[in-house]
């Protein structure tokens, strides 16, 4: 391939002014690096945030009934819900599915009470969905079929001074005002770490709840698919597979606060990214002009030869590319080992929250954070090397082309 002369010239021009040219690539390489790293946290934040709010009962996204986003009404019943769940369990993309029924109601041991929300489970499926009751700290989890037994977290057992095999009075109004009682027995107790979840987690049979309520059925699929960055096309795909009645809501429509904090960080990622980028900038346009105020007789003389000034442009245009392209390099080589450190290894931050795991938003979040790696770190840091050196080679090149050779060689001499 043919270089031009204007080409040429700008490699000779970097060569000869190599200390310079050094200056600016390491400027332009730790300025990707430290966006690489930025980028790569907060994308890792991201998905980790993804996966707790789904696996924290939550789901990728649920099936519910159609006036579900108008009331949220937990005596909502979703029609047709064991069909639904079977199209879902015949889809390659989906992980678990997983029904669920909610009531609001007050456990009671002795003279001691508490309130909760209830949860009937399918217990076959919901250890697969729920992360929280995944492991249960004391005892067992719930058996299929069976009646009368609990599963309840930590904080409850200690507010009711209870332990395994306590029997607990649960206490609800059904959907016509009727009050509802029954008995069950403790079978397990969960410790999540949050002292907030512990709080919320009292679990039973389907059918346990569906007597509590008098209401038959599921309030809501819960699904976790297999691959969260397909969500989107996964959504789409299941949306147009329900019957009449039922609708999809994401993760997002279910925790909207959760999105907002997800949201806000990506907006943060990008306002760093585009400070640091900014210095890199003001960098390399300093040194440009520099250059070109060193280069003024040079640039006279090569005017008053004939060089257009086009030819000019083109060779500051030529010199703010070439920094460019060994400022990626650059930034691939000194961001990638710290940014793929983060998304092995992750950064810890149990010392800032204590030994407990964060709550957010009712989600159970670790706190020891990975970050993200990938081949996306490659165009990345072209696209923000090339764009900082191009762009602050605007001025110094426009600069250059206002040469006028008569009057520079003029005070020259």
């Amino acid at each position: 391939m043919k270089i031009s002369i204007s080409t040429k010239y700008a490699l000779y021009s970097l060569w000869r002014h190599a200390r310079r040219t050094i200056l600016s690539i390491l400027g332009i390489g730790l300025g990707c690096a430290l966006c690489l790293f930025m980028v790569g946290f907060i994308r890792g934040e991201s998905k980790m945030m993804l996966q707790a709010a789904a696996e924290s009962g939550n789901g990728h996204f649920r099936i519910v009934p159609t006036d579900w986003e108008q009331y949220r009404d937990n005596d909502l019943r979703l029609p047709n819900w064991q069909q639904v769940r079977e199209i879902l369990d015949g889809m390659e993309e989906i992980k678990v599915v997983t029904p669920h029924a909610r009531k609001e109601g007050l456990l009671a041991f002795g003279t001691r009470t508490t309130g909760v929300e209830i949860l009937g489970v399918d217990p076959n499926t919901e250890q697969a969905a729920d992360r929280l009751v995944r492991d249960v700290t004391k005892g067992r989890y719930l058996i299929a079929g069976e009646t009368g037994t609990t599963v309840i977290g930590k904080a409850i057992a200690k507010r009711l001074d209870v332990t395994l095999d306590d029997n607990l009075m649960v206490t609800a109004a059904d959907n016509e005002g009727q009050i509802e009682s029954a008995m069950l027995r403790i079978v397990g107790i969960v410790e999540t770490g949050s002292d907030t979840m512990d709080s919320m987690i009292c679990q039973v049979n389907l059918s346990d709840l569906e007597k509590l309520s008098n209401l038959k059925g599921a309030g809501d699929l819960t699904v976790l698919v297999k691959q969260s960055k397909y969500l989107e096309k996964i959504a789409s795909q299941v949306k147009t597979k329900l019957p009449e009645g039922c609708i999809l809501v994401t993760w997002k429509e279910i925790s909207p606060e959760l999105a907002s904090g997800v949201e806000i960080d990506k907006t943060w990622t990008r306002l760093i990214v585009m400070i640091i980028m900014i210095v890199v900038f003001l960098g390399i346009a300093s040194a440009q002009l520099t250059a070109v105020l060193e280069r003024r007789r040079e640039f006279a003389i090569l005017s008053a030869l004939g060089m257009k000034n086009s030819r000019l442009i083109h060779i500051m245009f030529a010199e703010g590319l070439i920094l460019g392209l060994f400022g990626g390099i650059l930034g691939i080589i000194i961001g990638s080992p710290f940014t793929y450190l983060v998304y092995k290894k992750g950064i810890d931050f149990s010392a800032m929250y204590g030994d407990s795991d964060i709550t957010f938003s009712n989600v159970l979040v670790d706190p020891h954070f990975y970050g993200d790696f990938g081949w996306w770190i490659i165009p990345l840091s072209f696209v923000l090397a090339l764009s900082a050196s191009i762009l602050s080679s605007l001025y110094p090149a426009w600069y250059a082309s206002k040469t006028d050779p008569a009057v520079t060689l003029r005070v020259d001499h």
